[in-house]
């Protein structure tokens, strides 16, 4: 386990994204609960590796969310709802996932879904070159379906109240209130990743953990990290 100021984190992650093996462009996971700071951190580093040179696609699972309607189909607070229909994994492969990992064209979508106007989104392909990095945040990035498709994970890891702490910050104005915050996470956003930890144990497959209930002095593990396409 290290600990050491932010800019430390970054280059430590960005000499692991540097040095892991990759035949095709290196599809990166960076997982964690809702407001554990998973954007930030992937942004973050975003810069630091374009500012390196290397040829960044950033993107986020929510733009691969299903429609609202089939999201809440089992309620609007229902964690088995967040947990099980929330995300279009199937697109996720197809138009990101596939084309980028082994014997793929390289052609990809970052995006099937716009979150604010609540529809589908249909964007030309791009092409990323062969030593591309894929910076994806998201929830649930771990789980059964997807494991397999990440060359290299990241898990931030944040405690619950913590986490709870900084959504009453970040969702309020979105939400309208900080009881209506507390109620979403509590009833939904929590329970779902208590849903996920047991099923998938995310901490336990993560290459790279990050503690970062301080965000400024984060403490983090960098596991053996194994050569591209190899089982964990």
């Amino acid at each position: 386990m290290h600990k050491g100021t932010r800019g430390e984190l970054l280059d430590r992650l960005a000499g692991a994204i540097e040095s892991a093996p990759a035949s095709h462009p290196l599809r990166v996971a960076v997982d964690g609960p809702p407001a554990a700071g998973k954007t930030t951190l992937a942004d973050e580093l975003a810069l630091l590796l374009r500012s390196r040179g290397r040829e960044v696609i950033r993107t986020s699972a929510e733009s691969f969310q299903l429609p609202r309607a089939q999201r809440y189909r089992r309620g609007e607070f229902s964690a088995e709802a967040n947990y099980h229909d929330a995300f279009d994994y199937d697109a996720l492969r197809r138009v990101l996932l596939d084309p980028l990992g082994p014997g793929g064209d390289r052609r990809y979508q970052q995006a099937v879904y716009d979150l604010e106007t609540d529809t589908g989104v249909s964007q030309p392909a791009a092409t990323a070159s062969r030593d591309a990095v894929l910076l994806l945040d998201g929830v649930f990035l771990l789980r059964p379906e997807l494991i397999a498709q990440w060359d290299l994970s990241i898990f931030v890891s944040v405690a619950f109240e913590q986490v709870l702490d900084r959504a009453r910050v970040r969702d309020l104005a979105r939400l309208g209130s900080a009881a209506e915050v507390e109620r979403r996470f509590r009833t939904r956003y929590i329970p779902a990743q208590k849903l996920y930890f047991a099923a998938a144990r995310p901490a336990d497959h993560a290459d790279i953990i990050v503690h970062n209930d301080d965000a400024r002095r984060p403490t983090w593990e960098i596991r053996v990290i194994p050569p591209s396409g190899m089982p964990r």
